[in-house]
């Protein structure tokens, strides 16, 4: 697949200073990683590029929503996506992004290609459980969460309440951690 060019910014012919890039990030975008986990996307990404003498300051801005599946009922909704993020790039003898937030490029190098920063980003601002507002305030009417409350253990409580009928030889051993 070929490389995303609009994402490549050549810097050589960029005045020193601060530059603005603004990106729109759809579904196809994701398709170029492979990444199918989004039914939709819609983030707007700002980037705010400072050119130096000696590097380059790029500060990443996501914001937006990716429409998800919901980790317990497997309902499609639509999850906020916020971010940021800083990076440095300094000129060195080759590459290296062995660093979070410092990328090295060598010295004959007159252009970045930013895509990869903006996916791991987005991908970075998801939250680890998605969960459909609706299941958090109780207004999501599905099939699946009826299975799930059916199927929930009860009487974990009276569980708890007749742990003190335990094996008499347990009791034998607590007597050891009190006789001191």
């Amino acid at each position: 697949m070929k490389p995303l060019n609009d994402y490549t910014i050549p810097y050589v012919g960029l005045k020193i200073g601060k530059h603005h890039f603004d990106y729109q990030i759809d579904k196809k975008f994701f398709e170029y990683f492979e990444y199918d986990d989004f039914n939709d996307v819609d983030v707007k990404t700002e980037l705010i590029f400072e050119k130096k003498t000696t590097l380059l300051e790029l500060h990443f801005q996501v914001s937006g929503f990716v429409n998800v599946n919901c980790d317990l009922t497997n309902e499609p909704y639509n999850q906020d996506v916020n971010g940021m993020f800083d990076l440095v790039v300094k000129f060195g003898d080759e590459y290296n992004d062995d660093f979070e937030d410092i990328v090295i490029l060598p010295h004959g190098e007159y252009e970045i290609n930013v895509a990869q920063f903006i996916y791991e980003l987005i991908i970075l601002s998801m939250p680890a459980k998605r969960i459909h507002p609706g299941v958090e305030d109780g207004t999501l009417d599905s099939e699946i969460l009826k299975k799930l409350e059916e199927l929930s253990p009860k009487g974990l409580k009276e569980k708890e309440e007749t742990s003190e009928d335990i094996d008499p030889r347990w009791n034998t051993l607590k007597k050891l951690l009190t006789d001191k």
